[in-house]
């Protein structure tokens, strides 16, 4: 009985499946034919090219609900944050700086130096000249010097790993550091911008010391370091150092003998912008220097002799400036003989006797002198642009600043054709029309392709 009836069940079933299969052909045709209605036939009509275009299709809604998605996830994390206690605040005058320049506790104990042993900037190196001459020799492709007389230079400056202690401080900083680039350019110069502090017992005046020692032994390609402080900026962007004049020189300062070696005058150089030769010499002298630097009891000790032995020094810690005249003046045998103290140009010039005389330089000299017709360096001492208090009214240093980076950057615009429409505004102006032969003009100063940045090279086309 039982087989009977599922035998007839199962006849039922056969005969309707071909009404059902006709049914779901007839639907799968009808679906195909909407599809290729909606996203088209394809170029030939082709599947494949079905298929691709329905591919292209779904990608494009894809990629239109994926902002929407971004934001909602966004809104999901902002929600969470203020559940969490979290504030986001998108106003960056209403954040607290402060949270982020605090250095995260990684656990790690720092290296503390033996206190009772003398300070030293690294191992002693006594056969560096050798050292070099190998490698340099194994690197032809990184020669010391550019052309026969100009010499490999680097520029290194620098600023605190912080932010200034003002709020206009980091924006001069960062024309500083423009107008630094901007000679270099021209004058085919490599340029180091530090913000690391390399010793924290080197802070201050003698950061510098680790700094330099770190890069002459690790670039020994270059021949010459020039040191320039950040609150100095180059004010004759056409005049190129008289390289020759120091080849057979170590250390090139702005300064004067008598002041130095006679008088022991503690401002008779100035270590703000100097030129340190990449030798065995040189990294002497930074050894000799480097004992008085160490803050705290090391640095105040130094302080008192420095200003019991050097002439006008007022009573204040040690500083590099008055170590490097003290070790000039006492021990003159060992060093004078390679010290090169420049003042036929401002390689370091005074700030206070410059500024006002730019517009008489403007209508009576031209750029490339370097010294008091058009210094090189114009040097804002005291000015302290990056610090809470400086020695000057804080007005008369920022006003005087924004005029020797004008002075400087219209050197470098009336290359193509610009001006600033005063030495106290930001704003600039055309004084020469574009023409379709750019190639033809020539600036002024001869910068854009001046004869100190040639090299021998075959040009490729």
């Amino acid at each position: 009985m039982l087989d009977r009836v599922l035998t007839r069940r199962r006849e039922w079933q056969l005969r309707r499946f071909p009404k059902r299969g006709k049914l779901t052909l007839f639907c799968f045709v009808l679906t195909v034919l909407v599809l290729r209605a909606n996203f088209g036939a394809g170029r030939l009509g082709t599947p494949e090219k079905d298929l691709d275009e329905i591919q292209e299709t779904f990608s494009y809604i894809h990629r239109r609900v994926e902002p929407h998605r971004v934001l909602e996830e966004a809104s999901v994390v902002d929600r969470e944050r203020e559940l969490s206690g979290g504030t986001g605040s998108n106003s960056y005058a209403d954040f607290d700086v402060s949270k982020i320049f605090k250095d995260e506790d990684d656990g790690v104990q720092e290296f503390k130096r033996d206190s009772s042993l003398p300070y030293t900037l690294g191992p002693k190196i006594s056969d560096w000249d050798q050292q070099r001459g190998e490698w340099l020799k194994k690197n032809p492709e990184f020669p010391n010097f550019v052309t026969d007389n100009k010499p490999r230079v680097l520029l290194v400056t620098g600023s605190s790993p912080k932010p200034c202690e003002n709020p206009v401080g980091d924006h001069y900083l960062l024309k500083s550091i423009k107008n630094k680039i901007d000679y270099c350019r021209v004058h085919g110069i490599e340029i180091f911008y530090n913000m690391a502090l390399l010793d924290a017992e080197m802070s201050g005046f003698w950061a510098k010391l680790p700094l330099i020692r770190k890069l002459l032994l690790s670039h020994p390609d270059v021949e010459f370091l020039w040191w320039m402080d950040s609150d100095a900026m180059f004010t004759d962007m056409a005049f190129e150092l008289p390289w020759e004049r120091y080849k057979d020189q170590n250390l090139v300062m702005h300064g004067w003998q008598e002041m130095v070696y006679d008088e022991k005058n503690w401002i008779g150089l100035n270590t703000g912008s100097f030129l340190l030769r990449n030798c065995q010499w040189s990294l002497d002298l930074l050894d000799t220097l480097a004992p008085m630097g160490p803050k705290g009891k090391v640095r105040e000790e130094a302080g008192k002799i420095l200003t019991k032995e050097l002439k006008g020094r007022p009573v204040f810690e040690a500083d590099d400036q008055s170590a490097m005249v003290y070790i000039l003046a006492t021990q003159k045998e060992k060093w004078g003989e390679k010290v090169y103290l420049e003042n036929s140009y401002y390689l370091h010039g005074y700030w206070g006797i410059l500024v006002d005389r730019y517009e008489e330089m403007i209508e009576n000299y031209h750029p490339g002198f370097g010294d008091h017709r058009w210094p090189l360096v114009t040097h804002f001492v005291g000015c302290k642009p990056c610090g809470k208090f400086g020695d000057y009214p804080v007005e008369r240093c920022l006003k005087q600043m924004d005029r020797a980076f004008n002075f400087g950057d219209n050197q470098i615009l009336q290359m193509y054709g610009f001006t600033h429409k005063s030495l106290a505004s930001r704003k600039v102006i055309r004084f020469r029309n574009d023409t379709s032969n750019p190639l033809q003009l020539k600036d002024e100063l001869g910068l854009l392709h001046p004869s100190f940045k040639a090299v021998n090279v075959q040009t490729r086309i």
